[in-house]
């Protein structure tokens, strides 16, 4: 029986979970270690000890790694990510305008190269001489690189060449788009591509330190990855297209939410530190977006789970608005360090500054607030501006205190570019703290909290009156406004699920049946479906969060690991798609899986494109870790008749292989 555990490791933002799983006996033992993003081995180590140690099972035991992680999407969410130079082949600066490129760009760099191919993958010459010139200065500014060319899906040729040039002058990690997506759409697929090369260092790093956790502890079992349609890749894949891991777990949180509750339909939300990520169940299976994955606000070409992925959670930023009459309070999207999650870490470098603080007589600006480095490697700090250098020198491993790191009002700016850009955590009140001061958590430092929430209290609203008379009522406050919020999320994912065009958050009808106002008409909302509430958290804030949605309240034992459950349970996909057109009359082209071929006959331009597809999805599943994958076929044929003449535009052949990943066997 040993000889078929499974190891399940989820890395959140806030806390790295592990599982031992047996096929048929279940979860054997569970166990949680905050993550520790300065070396996220440790947070492993912490987790995995403590699973093997409560199973009483040997490392030899061990015959299968999987891995999920929420950091890829936290990333995009928060904004963050290395700095990336975006290589343009064959396009111009106007393609930056579509599918909100430029805006994902932000200031990265971008070089246009002449070259790309045409529909049937006809090249157009390729120049390199712009991207010789620009790359030496450009590669120490950048921590990756993403080529894009135009049409490369039907011809890969140019972004290979242009990737090997960069690899040889840079030695650089480099992302191609054909390596993701066979979908037309060049502009989004530039942007899955740049968002892909801004994660490679993170989840190299991610990878890595469970690769490293692995060996040093002898555990020699093959190790995947959760991609984010809930399929399993190997870990040296997801190192290549880390892409391909946004929504990894939230993927397996809806996996591993099947296997615990046996529910086939279902609203799942799952609510960790940084995010909440809401999914519909049905018949058993994840409802997949076939426009691909949104996260922080980008429409990628990834195939996940119709996941909406919203900046709420338990270590959310908690925005007062003092400008009314009354206070009302807003939360996210931005993650913090919760004070009562810092002193547990920092103790009185937090404790002490919160109680000098709290004596003096004046409400400060920046009271109850810290800023400390994440710990992240030097190299990934570099194209730094002297500004955000230099305050970045005065933040240590120790938390420092807002009011004596920012001198200038300029610097709030340069702080939050310095978060952004994952360097800095900032430390504050959370929901997080509002529980520990309620006593419904109780895992760091409740003093912290509650100073912490006796400062904020202090806040005057419009009419001159503190915004809470006790810590306990402002903790109530921000407790009410996370299940409000919840709701609002929550509802926002399934109205668009319905194809309803309604913002919960802005609908006067929402708002009398979630507040249940009395009236002549009496508005009422609710799911069709029990609300299955997933997290470390779930339990304390998803009866509520039920309750107000008019919705059965499913919370299965195993709630707060189902993300690592779901991380073993699934199996390897992998899809290749290969195409054929015809340019001109009893000419036909086939692309897709290797160069482009030219041939004479229909038929024969078929059976070879089926061919390639089968074996490049099955190879690929292999690659992928798959033990003995099975291949399905599907054909998609545009050929309309014209003038009573048959005219093929187009014939699409996808093959997808499917298994179970390979195991270890000891």
């Amino acid at each position: 029986m040993t000889s078929q555990y499974m190891l399940g490791i989820d890395t959140g933002g806030t806390y790295t979970d592990a599982v031992l799983f047996h096929e048929t006996e279940g979860v054997m033992a569970k166990a949680k270690s905050l993550t520790t993003r300065h070396d996220l081995a440790v947070g492993i180590a912490g987790a995995v000890h403590a699973v093997l140690e409560q199973a009483a099972a040997p490392v030899s035991a061990i015959s299968l790694v999987s891995l999920s992680t929420t950091l890829a999407t936290n990333a995009l969410v928060e904004g963050q990510g290395g700095r990336a130079g975006l290589v343009m082949v064959g396009f111009g600066p106007e393609d930056l305008k579509r599918d909100g490129l430029a805006e994902a760009l932000g200031n990265d760099p971008v070089i246009f190269v002449p070259g790309g191919h045409d529909v049937h993958g006809n090249e157009t010459m390729l120049d390199l001489s712009v991207l010789d010139a620009a790359l030496p200065e450009l590669a120490k500014n950048v921590s990756s690189f993403a080529v894009a060319g135009y049409f490369a899906v039907r011809n890969p040729s140019h972004e290979i060449r242009v990737r090997e040039r960069i690899r040889e002058i840079s030695h650089l990690p480099v992302t191609c788009s054909h390596e993701l997506s066979s979908k037309l759409g060049g502009p989004r697929r530039a942007l899955t591509t740049l968002l892909n090369a801004r994660l490679v260092s993170m989840i190299d790093r991610l990878v890595g330190a469970c690769e490293d956790f692995l060996i040093d502890h002898g555990i020699d079992a093959p190790m995947m990855v959760v991609r984010g349609d809930g399929a399993l890749i190997a870990a040296s894949e997801a190192k290549v297209r880390p892409i391909e891991t946004i929504l990894s777990g939230p993927a397996a949180s809806l996996v591993g939410a099947q296997y615990l509750t046996g529910l086939d339909n279902g609203v799942v939300s799952d609510i960790g530190g940084t995010t909440t990520d809401v999914a519909v169940l049905e018949n058993g299976r994840p409802r997949l977006d076939a426009e691909g994955a949104v996260v922080g606000g980008y429409r990628t070409m990834v195939e996940a789970v119709a996941m909406r992925t919203y900046g709420l959670g338990g270590d959310s930023e908690v925005h007062v608005n003092d400008r009314g009459l009354t206070a009302s309070f807003r939360l996210g999207p931005r993650r913090l360090l919760p004070l009562s999650l810092a002193a547990a870490l920092h103790g009185d470098a937090i404790l002490s500054v919160l109680e000098r603080q709290k004596r003096s007589p004046h409400v400060g600006r920046h009271d109850g607030r810290f800023a400390v480095r994440t710990g992240v490697p030097d190299h990934l700090a570099s194209g730094l501006q002297a500004g955000e250098q230099a305050l970045f020198t005065r933040i240590g491993k120790v938390p420092v205190a807002l009011e004596d790191l920012l001198t200038t009002t300029p610097q709030k700016a340069t702080l939050d570019r310095l978060v952004a850009r994952g360097l800095v955590h900032l430390c504050g009140i959370t929901p997080s703290d509002a529980m520990h001061v309620l006593g419904r958590q109780a895992q760091w430092n409740a003093e912290a909290a509650r100073l912490g929430l006796e400062l904020a209290m202090r806040i005057k609203d419009g009419s001159a009156r503190p915004i809470a008379a006790s810590a306990e009522e402002l903790a109530e406050k921000i407790v009410a406004r996370l299940t409000r919020q919840s709701g609002e999320v929550i509802l926002a994912a399934c109205l668009a699920e319905d194809g309803a065009e309604i913002d919960p958050s802005k609908s006067n009808a929402v708002d009398r049946a979630l507040k249940r106002a009395e009236g002549i008409v009496r508005f009422a909302v609710a799911l069709d479906r029990p609300l299955i509430g997933l997290g470390a958290s779930a339990p304390v804030y998803y009866p509520a969060i039920a309750d107000l949605l008019g919705a059965e309240s499913a919370i299965p034992a195993d709630a707060d690991v189902a993300n690592a459950i779901g991380a073993v349970v699934g199996q390897v996909r992998a899809a290749a798609s290969v195409f054929v057109t015809m340019p001109e009359e009893g000419i036909y082209i086939v692309n897709g899986a290797g160069g482009s071929v030219r041939l004479l006959d229909e038929a024969e331009s078929f059976a070879l494109a089926r061919a390639r597809a089968s074996e490049a999805a099955l190879a690929q599943a292999r690659q992928n870790g798959a033990e003995d994958p099975v291949v399905n076929l599907l054909e998609d044929i545009a050929a309309p008749e014209i003038e009573g003449q048959r005219k093929l535009v187009e014939a699409r052949f996808i093959a997808t292989a499917s298994g179970r990943p390979r195991i270890a066997h000891h």
